[in-house]
């Protein structure tokens, strides 16, 4: 098996992955200040970077409105999702390492992952489809299923469910819900949410927590009857990392 590097560097796959995210959460084209908050920089080291975007292919421009990517773009994307999400599952499932600390170590690996320890890897794990966060991963064809979710906070008391995922952006929210033996693939129901935004008292398994409501924005649930909860927020969400 041949060994293919990447033709792009690290910080054009951490573009087109920012994109991709951004673009996952709207229709809209995505937008020099959404992406510089995103990213952490000034809009104008975003803007260098978009027209050296716009060379390679990656993206097209919108007039006054933004960028989305190309076909190619996407597939950059796609594929550095793929190696990220596949190193979590590796450290994780494989050697052990906590699931509040693969994030941190997967955006370092997942630019100089070749393709042939990608193939192992995903062989050695049995061809895993979501991360220990419940984030789906790519296929090696790079493409990408996702399922429709609600968030935790937008569900009203008596909704329940399969909670499938949570954000990886914040350790201590997963070690907060390691520590409650809340993990992906466990069934939830609301039992009262409290008003003026407060806490969600959700039942998991035998147990009964209060959820905050930026824990519960970053909470997704496979909802029961979902067609009952037409007119809220059901689009995929994709939180990429």
């Amino acid at each position: 098996m041949a060994t293919k590097e990447s033709p792009h560097s690290a910080a054009v796959e951490d573009y087109s992955k920012a994109i991709f995210s951004l673009e996952s959460r709207s229709d809209e084209p995505v937008s020099t200040n959404a992406l510089a908050e995103r990213l952490g920089i000034t809009p104008g080291s975003v803007s260098a970077m978009l027209k050296k975007l716009d060379e390679l292919g990656l993206t097209t421009h919108v007039p006054y409105r933004g960028v989305r990517l190309t076909t190619d773009g996407r597939r950059v994307a796609l594929e550095v999702i793929r190696h990220h999400r596949l190193i979590e599952s590796f450290l994780a499932d494989s050697l052990g390492m906590p699931w509040d600390r693969v994030h941190a170590e997967a955006e370092v690996l997942e630019h100089v992952l070749s393709e042939d320890l990608e193939a192992l890897m995903a062989a050695k794990l049995g061809h895993p489809t979501v991360d220990p966060h419940g984030d789906p991963i790519p296929s090696a064809d790079l493409e990408l299923e996702e399922r429709v979710t609600h968030s935790l906070e937008s569900l009203g008391a008596g909704d329940s469910g399969v909670f499938v995922r949570v954000s990886d952006s914040d350790p201590e929210m997963l070690r907060y819900l390691a520590a409650c033996g809340i993990a992906p693939g466990d069934r939830c129901e609301v039992r009262e949410r409290q008003p003026f935004g407060g806490p969600l008292f959700v039942i998991f398994g035998e147990h009964e927590h209060a959820i905050g409501g930026e824990l519960a924005r970053a909470m997704r649930v496979e909802v029961d009857g979902a067609g009952a909860l037409a007119g809220r927020a059901a689009k995929p969400a994709e939180e990429v990392g």
